[in-house]
């Protein structure tokens, strides 16, 4: 493996001598995003908390049941176009050509949908794969799957999903990089992100490496995750020999925070660099170095903001999150509420959301922690 050296945008010369920036790992409005981080977020929060617990002691006494959160999910506001134009912009905006690719959870259809108009017809068709395995949960990178197979290929991974037997993962991977165009990443391998306690689901994750590495071309490094857990990604890449690759995990409006910089031309070559030669170039955008709590503030905002333009015509915040009912029929959370009357922890929590949109408290956040240092050199 050749080294994997990692550069900050904001020092001179960062982008020179490469023709291409990569954006790996961003979704879009065909994302589902479950909603389990809703009690750890109101947690933080007093008046949140205690307006989160009443309504859950409410829902129990009416349901006679828990209130289950994973029944419920929240859709990111970007649609495919405009994700892509995004991630596009930052990396024109460097004089370098975009590679961009998108990966919902465990769907296609965003990037199979861009690939039908002309201006993103190279788009590469791309997904974030959910892997039970052994009591916790990874996500894993495909990247640039054979768009002419890439629909069979994901509903062979969807069943695995949905029951997950673990004799036929080797065999599954092996079939998923059978196209040496493929590119298959371990997304951030140690964000316990089901809480099963960090320890534990480490140990689980090095084991699945060990186990998988043969058809496991690059550990990620996270946009969305500390710079220390990061750290420990590139120590765990380098000791068993693997490159590190960037991801940056952009659900919302800011664009992703890690990029990968290259002189191939085209998502192969690419893919051809990381996979065969062990290559691989990641810079760390500006956006990277502010405070992680004031980014995802934002993006909350940007979450619970309306959008008369939306993609699908989803123009509410509640027309972007779903459930399901008893009968398993789906619903946008707007239609649980007719007379537009939602329980008041939904409506705090709403507040809350539309304060963080006033640019003058987003820039009060900033002082919520700060730039950081380790970066600097």
């Amino acid at each position: 493996m050749k080294p994997c050296p990692v550069s900050f945008a904001w020092q001179p010369g960062a982008f020179s001598g490469y023709r291409t920036g990569v954006s790996l790992h961003s979704h879009t409005s065909h994302s589902r995003e479950t909603l389990d981080f809703i009690p750890r977020f109101c947690a933080a929060i007093p008046p949140l908390a205690a307006a989160l617990r009443r309504y859950e002691a409410r829902y129990r006494r009416l349901h006679g049941r828990e209130l289950d959160y994973g029944a419920a999910w929240w859709t990111p506001p970007l649609g495919p176009r405009e994700a892509l134009s995004v991630e596009r912009a930052q990396i024109e905006s460097r004089c370098l050509a975009p590679l961009v690719s998108i990966t919902d959870h465990d769907n296609v259809e965003a990037p199979m949908l861009l690939r039908i108009l002309s201006e993103s017809r190279e788009t590469p068709v791309g997904v974030e794969w959910t892997v039970p395995w052994r009591g916790t949960t990874f996500h894993i990178g495909v990247h640039n799957l054979p768009p002419r197979s890439a629909a069979a290929r994901m509903e062979e991974l969807a069943r695995f999903t949905a029951r997950p037997h673990e004799a036929l993962l080797p065999g599954l991977l092996d079939w998923i990089t059978d196209s040496p165009d493929t590119l298959v990443v371990f997304n951030h391998p140690f964000w316990d992100e089901k809480g099963r306690g960090r320890a534990f689901h480490i140990s689980r994750a090095e084991e699945f490496l060990r186990i998988h590495r043969p058809w496991i071309h690059g550990l990620e490094l996270n946009g969305l995750r500390p710079w220390s857990e990061n750290q420990r990604i590139i120590e765990l890449a380098e000791s068993r020999e693997i490159p590190y690759v960037s991801g940056g995990d952009r659900h919302c409006c800011e664009p992703n925070a890690l990029l990968n910089l290259t002189s191939a031309a085209t998502f192969s070559e690419f893919t051809e660099e990381v996979r065969a030669d062990g290559m691989s170039r990641v810079v760390l955008m500006p956006q990277y170095r502010e405070p992680m709590t004031s980014r995802i503030l934002a993006s909350i905002a940007d979450v619970m903001r309306d959008n008369a333009e939306h993609t699908h015509g989803w123009t509410r915040w509640s027309d972007r999150v779903f459930f399901r009912r008893s009968d398993s029929s789906i619903d946008p959370l707007s239609a649980a509420f007719p007379s537009g009357r939602e329980p008041s922890v939904i409506r705090l929590f709403v507040l809350f959301s539309r304060l963080l949109d006033d640019q003058r408290l987003r820039w009060a956040m900033r002082g919520l922690g700060q730039p950081a240092r380790e970066f600097e050199s």
